[in-house]
């Protein structure tokens, strides 16, 4: 397959299944994959090796990358090294788990897109919300390339048109159909709630769920949340 986007190296942070996952398609891709846990590398290099990616520290991962995804539970946030990742392109795909992060209140807080608050942590990254809301398991059995039948999307949510462009021709390689959800707080119709989260559908399909958000249980829920926080 021909890479077609500017990235080369893409960082992966989290080498829980997600990561694993995202990494066996950035391979098969063409990319050049590094893998970084939140701890010592070691443990996890033979089967980063296996899938044909690299294991590393988080800061030499940093270093090195292109463009970076976060695929670790959302708790833990802000332990990511916010200086070595000023400038950098950084896509978000954690979500709130109760059972992974805890009672967290702050992460559960509808007023507020969770990647808005990790952009607030990177603040001099550039956060785009993208890769979480289909199922990992999804992703590894429905990559297709362009064009072929029945090809699944996902959504990516950003402030910036060219970041928005990067990473939809990350996800265009990886085997789906990017759609654009809208600006990085249009992310949270892409977390747990969202009729999009877990969807393993089309773009139309996908479209038509996030046109529907305003209006639907997690959609009202947002917009008094958001209502309340003005008055």
């Amino acid at each position: 397959m021909t890479v077609t986007s500017p990235i080369r190296t893409l960082g992966i942070i989290g080498a829980g299944r997600l990561g694993r996952v995202l990494a066996a398609l950035a391979v098969d891709a063409g990319y050049r994959v590094v893998v970084a846990r939140s701890g010592d590398p070691a443990p996890i290099a033979r089967a980063i090796a296996a899938i044909g990616a690299e294991a590393m520290s988080v800061s030499d991962l940093v270093a090195m990358s292109d463009v970076v995804v976060l695929a670790l539970p959302l708790g833990r946030y802000r332990t990511l090294p916010a200086e070595l990742m000023r400038g950098m392109l950084v896509v978000d795909a954690m979500n709130y788990w109760w059972g992974a992060d805890g009672d967290r209140p702050d992460l559960d807080d509808p007023r507020t897109s969770t990647s808005e608050l990790v952009q607030r942590h990177l603040a001099g990254a550039r956060v785009v919300k993208g890769l979480g809301h289909m199922g990992y398991h999804d992703m590894e059995d429905e990559a297709r390339p362009a064009g072929a039948p029945g090809r699944k999307a996902i959504a990516i949510a950003g402030d910036a048109a060219d970041d928005l462009d990067v990473v939809s021709r990350l996800i265009d390689d990886l085997g789906f159909d990017p759609v654009i959800a809208g600006p990085l707080a249009s992310g949270i119709m892409l977390e747990p709630g969202a009729d999009a989260f877990g969807a393993d559908v089309g773009a139309d399909e996908l479209r038509e769920m996030l046109d529907g958000f305003e209006t639907s249980r997690r959609g009202i829920v947002v917009a008094r949340a958001r209502r309340s926080a003005r008055s």
